[in-house]
């Protein structure tokens, strides 16, 4: 007898039984099938010699009746006009991205501009900048409490280990703002922040002596124009003196090791931690690493009583900074936010566009008075920076054999 296989999809085979022609009266199933004619076989064994046709569409015909087995089909991929996204939404995320980091970065230097003029207002009048640098950690103390304690902010469970490693980096942090404070106090803000520029020659410095990791030949030659701006800048600056210059140098240098000792400290990856954290235990160790210094070296002198005695408006130091702590942990806090979005050039591009920020906006405020050299030597460092910022991330091709 003859056999022929339906088949509902190319993965289906349903086997189906005789239909007898008496049900022809009942309502019948109208289905559209696939068949595919298989060669006959005859009581002798020999099969015919029958063409094959494979896959032709048919329509076939079945009763109610007709019984057969059959396996669900798997659920049919959405439609294309249902499963599409509209065009429009990738574009908005990307564009909502685009202004959240935007506005990132327009608070960064926000900040950063606030904390410098406020900062420079008070040690202007008040000319202990250890007391000042440990009243800008005592309110970054305050502040990350109060996240902890209100758990905006999750809690890092610490280890002794931990804390150990932790330690140095508090030490050359605290330093690293003591001297900037130092060198505040002592010239005018767009100078400290022209010798600021060259971090980088100190960062490559240190790397090469502690880490054994030597610069491209790019990276020195940018550190050329660095070196040559500042000390074109310093040649001409009219609010030169020794002592804020080699406080503005050693804050390179204790900030650039910080760096360095990060990276030789590394911890555990499960004891690892976000920068955001990171510098919270660092404010809060700084605040207690410093109060013994302030208080050994300068004795209590941010308490109204001294201040009305030395002639100073109390209400206004106090506020000035109070403004200054804050502006100083926002900054610090959103510099955070910005390098978890981005890669660590464009933060390093970002940094340079805020130094040139923060000294056209000093000069401008505080109205200092900039020679053509001047305004020349710093424009060179900054190029310097931004060109180190840049050429950083090159690879120097390794040597064949």
């Amino acid at each position: 007898m003859q056999s022929v296989a339906f088949t509902l999809s190319p993965s289906l085979s349903l086997p189906l039984r005789n239909t007898s022609l008496q049900h022809a009266s009942r309502p019948f199933l109208s289905l559209r099938l696939f068949a595919k004619h298989t060669e006959a076989v005859n009581s002798n064994g020999a099969s015919s010699s029958s063409s094959s046709t494979s896959f032709l569409r048919r329509s076939w015909t079945l009763s109610p009746s007709s019984s057969f087995k059959f396996r669900p089909l798997p659920p049919s991929p959405p439609r294309a006009a249902e499963s599409a996204v509209p065009d429009s939404a990738p574009a908005d995320n990307s564009l909502f991205k685009t202004l959240e980091l935007g506005a990132l970065f327009g608070l960064w230097y926000l900040f950063n501009i606030y904390f410098n003029i406020y900062n420079k207002q008070v040690l202007k009048a008040f000319h202990y900048p250890v007391t000042v640098t440990l009243v800008q950690f005592a309110v970054g103390t305050v502040l990350v409490a109060f996240m902890w304690g209100l758990n905006l902010y999750k809690r890092p469970k610490l280890s002794s280990a931990m804390l150990g490693a932790i330690l140095p980096l508090a030490a050359v942090h605290t330093l690293g703002n003591l001297f900037t404070n130092m060198s505040l106090g002592k010239v005018a803000v767009s100078f400290t922040h022209t010798i600021k520029a060259m971090e980088p020659f100190f960062s490559v410095v240190l790397s090469a002596m502690f880490l054994g990791e030597f610069p491209t030949p790019w990276v020195v030659g940018s550190l050329v124009p660095i070196v040559g701006g500042v000390a074109l800048a310093s040649v001409t600056e009219a609010s030169f003196n020794w002592a804020g210059f080699w406080s503005a140098m050693a804050s390179n240098v204790t900030n650039q090791s910080r760096n360095v000792l990060s990276k030789k400290a590394m911890v555990n990856k499960e004891d690892s931690m976000d920068n955001i954290t990171l510098f919270s235990i660092i404010t809060v160790m700084s605040f207690f690493l410093l109060a013994p210094v302030a208080v050994f070296k300068e004795g209590v002198k941010f308490t109204p009583a001294y201040l009305q005695s030395a002639g100073l408006n109390v209400r206004q130091l106090y506020i000035r900074s109070l403004l200054a702590a804050l502006c100083f942990h926002a900054y610090q806090q959103v510099s955070y936010m910005i390098l978890q979005r981005v890669s660590p050039v464009t933060h390093s591009v970002g940094n340079c566009v805020k130094r040139v920020v923060v000294i056209v906006s000093s000069v401008i405020f505080f109205q200092t008075p900039v020679s053509p050299v001047n305004a020349f030597g710093t424009a060179v460092a900054l190029a310097g920076v931004f060109l180190y910022s840049r050429v950083k991330r090159i690879k120097s091709k390794p040597k064949t054999a």
